[in-house]
């Protein structure tokens, strides 16, 4: 049953990467509801994941001429999601107008596939006014990961910036250097954007150097956040963006794009490898916290200064109208 979140059902949300979708139909979920996305000569589509005779999943069929063909009865649908041909129909007989499946908004972009159940609020997916198409970058594709947990629960986890030092000793901080400094969230034009944070990390992305770096979050929408990092007297930046499908209440998929302007010669699975390793810390907290959804009242938890990106956001979620994934 699809989740009717004011907010959520008219926005883009990714479902996997593009390059996984081949020749035959792929099932997923977003909102609660059971999606096909397939690929035919004439782009990209998604369902329904149900053939309307006799319920059984589209994903499961096979993609014929540029139409879905369901597996039990052969029952073919077009791009529309009208049924084109019903095999044990006689030929003089007209297929029933009521044999159609539902079709939702599909498209491609950022090396993924996205999915709208009602009409998106923009024509295409947006992430802030980032255009994620600079040459001069190198540029990372990452996951999809696996969370049991809700996407607010997941998107809050990484916009806090006090966990790296317990979460990922070692890593992206140093229980010895747990102090942050105070810092304030701004809105610009509807993104929230912090000031500068700076955070001593032993080992910031997988290579072994220890630096001290200035982190700048961004919030664009209630499932898509970005960080970036600054390595203090040096050029060198790496951003990160963090975009999570919400399955349903109790799952997540979360999808991650690295742009960075150093070591552009470097093999991305040392990226990779090193982000699966975060990922793998992260989960162990996210997914065993309680309660499971998202507080939206201040004061059912206790906040610190050094929260105040977390109350932000929680305070956007709220006044924008969010109840998926939240208390």
């Amino acid at each position: 049953m699809i989740v009717k979140d004011p907010v959520l059902l008219h926005q883009w949300h990714p479902v996997m990467i593009s390059n996984d979708l081949k020749a035959n139909p792929k099932s997923v979920e977003v909102l609660g509801e059971k999606v096909v996305v397939f690929r035919t000569t004439k782009g990209i589509h998604a369902f329904k994941d149900l053939c309307i005779h006799r319920g059984v999943p589209l994903s499961l069929g096979t993609v014929v001429d540029d139409e879905i063909v369901c597996p039990y009865h052969g029952w073919t649908y077009n791009a529309c999601g009208v049924c084109t041909r019903i095999p044990a129909l006689p030929k003089n007989q007209a297929i029933p107008s009521k044999a159609k499946v539902t079709a939702y908004y599909c498209t491609e972009a950022y090396g993924l596939v996205w999915v709208s159940l009602t009409k998106p609020e923009q024509d295409i997916p947006l992430i802030g006014d980032e255009k994620l198409d600079d040459l001069a970058l190198a540029r990372v594709l990452m996951g999809p990961y696996d969370v049991e947990a809700a996407g607010p629960r997941v998107i809050e986890n990484f916009l806090d910036v006090s966990h790296l030092m317990f979460v990922h000793e070692g890593l992206l901080g140093d229980t010895q250097y747990a102090e942050i400094n105070d810092y304030r969230v701004h809105n610009e034009n509807g993104i929230l954007v912090t000031d500068e944070i700076d955070v001593y990390q032993p080992d910031p992305d997988g290579r072994g150097y220890p630096v001290i770096s200035k982190y700048t979050y961004k919030v664009y929408s209630p499932l898509t956040v970005s960080l970036m990092k600054i390595t203090e007297e040096s050029n060198d930046f790496f951003k990160l963006f963090l975009i999570v499908l919400p399955v349903n209440e109790q799952k997540s998929i979360a999808f991650m794009i690295m742009e960075r302007n150093y070591a552009l010669d470097d093999d991305p699975q040392v990226f990779i490898d090193f982000q699966n390793t975060l990922l793998e810390q992260d989960k162990i907290i996210v997914e065993n916290q309680k309660p499971e959804l998202l507080p939206l009242d201040l004061q059912a938890e206790l906040h610190l200064v050094c929260d105040r990106l977390s109350i932000a956001y929680r305070k956007m979620l709220r006044e924008s109208g969010v109840t998926f994934g939240t208390a």
